[in-house]
């Protein structure tokens, strides 16, 4: 199979596959200036995230970015790979998966489709992934809004079988016509006094700096001490999964490296009398802020840097102009001190109507099943564990 394969839909609209690294990069531009006229605007779709995690975790899965052009302009794009079924030893089988849903948490996953070409682009997507006959999983979808929904009911009309499943919530904070004090403000006054104590005392004490990383350099410097503050807040806690794997640290010095030449980048570091304290990650993309990782030392615990990082983090996005201030998936207490809404993530597994999906269907709900209970006698170990790590 080439790198590519071409269809003919109508006259004027052309499908095309993209299989392989260099066609991915060529659509560059095209592709995050779709993403801007799409309902489905999300740092987590920008081709600055998802080149990478291509390139550093996609693991054996095979490209397959389904491109639709009317007149030459590129209307939508399904950003999928395909992979063997996850139970293809007992039930050989094929599957498309969204990039990017995979080791990593991307949240608001779904197909880019420009405004007002969402019904000839569904139809045509509809009718080549019915060609394909493979299994169809699409994670991390909004519940209140993606076009992945429409996707879902195009299929049904060839005979596809749905199941939706709710897999998280993400607290966010609306920051629309707030300044900083009238946020403050609108927190529980046992919290909000929390912090401006603390945030006094501290600075009285202490020579404190919360910084930006602005430049390359900065950002060299400054995400190792991510990750290190990362790991030590996590060390006595059980292990955090978000930097143990070198393929994990290499796809962030990239993505970052990107979302800094598009000014995306949020890198922020406090230090305390010049000593590296506590570090805050995220993206600030179309007026959201997406909050994705941090890191305290536990040496400063008792001064409540993780606190005071977060607030100081908010307290930017607020001057820059964020009208959201996205907390990403997790129900942590700790996003429930600052956050007073929420959104729920689900996946949609669709199934093609043949016999051998149905089969595929059954094994893996048995599987999943079982992995469920799995986890679930593990989270009662790890609850105190995890609320005392998150507290600082």
């Amino acid at each position: 199979m080439g790198p590519s394969q071409y269809g003919l839909v109508t006259n004027t609209t052309m499908i095309k596959t993209i299989e392989d690294a260099a066609g991915f990069c060529a659509l560059r531009e095209e592709w995050d200036e779709l993403l801007e006229a799409s309902a489905s605007n999300s740092f987590f779709l920008t081709w600055e995230w998802l080149y990478p995690w291509w390139k550093h975790l996609s693991g054996d899965r095979k490209l397959r970015i389904i491109t639709l052009r009317s007149d030459g302009e590129l209307i939508a794009i399904a950003p999928l790979a395909s992979r063997r079924g996850r139970l293809a030893r007992l039930v050989p089988f094929r599957a498309f998966e969204f990039l990017g849903a995979d080791r990593l948490a991307s949240d608001y996953l779904d197909l880019i489709i420009k405004r007002g070409r969402e019904a000839e682009a569904l139809q045509a997507l509809g009718d080549y992934l019915d060609r394909e006959m493979a299994m169809l999983e699409m994670a991390n979808l909004r519940r209140d809004s993606c076009t992945a929904a429409s996707l879902t009911r195009e299929l049904q009309e060839h005979g596809w079988t749905p199941y939706e499943e709710t897999t998280g919530i993400c607290p966010f904070i609306p920051l629309s016509g707030h300044s900083w004090e009238s946020y403050l403000a609108s927190l529980g006054p046992e919290h909000r006094y929390n912090f401006r104590r603390r945030l006094k005392n501290l600075t009285k004490a202490s020579d404190v700096r919360f910084e930006q990383a602005r430049s390359p350099a900065q950002v060299r410097a400054t995400l190792p001490w991510l990750v290190t503050l990362h790991k030590m807040r996590w060390r006595n806690h059980g292990r955090s999964d978000a930097f143990h794997r070198s393929d994990l640290l290499a796809f962030h010095e990239e993505a970052s490296r990107l979302a800094l030449e598009r000014g995306w980048l949020r890198l922020f570091l406090m230090t305390i009398d010049g000593q590296p304290a506590a570090s805050l990650y995220g993206f600030h993309y179309h007026r959201t802020f997406y909050f994705l990782q941090s890191g305290f030392d536990p040496t400063f615990r008792k001064q409540s840097v993780g606190l005071l990082t977060m607030g100081l983090a908010i307290k930017s996005a607020i001057e820059e102009g964020a009208e959201e201030y996205d907390m990403l998936r997790g129900d942590e207490p700790y996003k429930f001190h600052w956050a007073r809404e929420q959104r729920g993530l689900v996946r949609i597994e669709l199934y093609p109507p043949r016999l051998s999906a149905l089969l595929y269907r059954r094994v893996q709900s048995v599987g999943r099943a079982a992995k469920t209970v799995m986890r679930g006698a593990f989270a009662r170990t790890m609850t105190h564990r995890t609320a005392t790590a998150l507290r600082g």
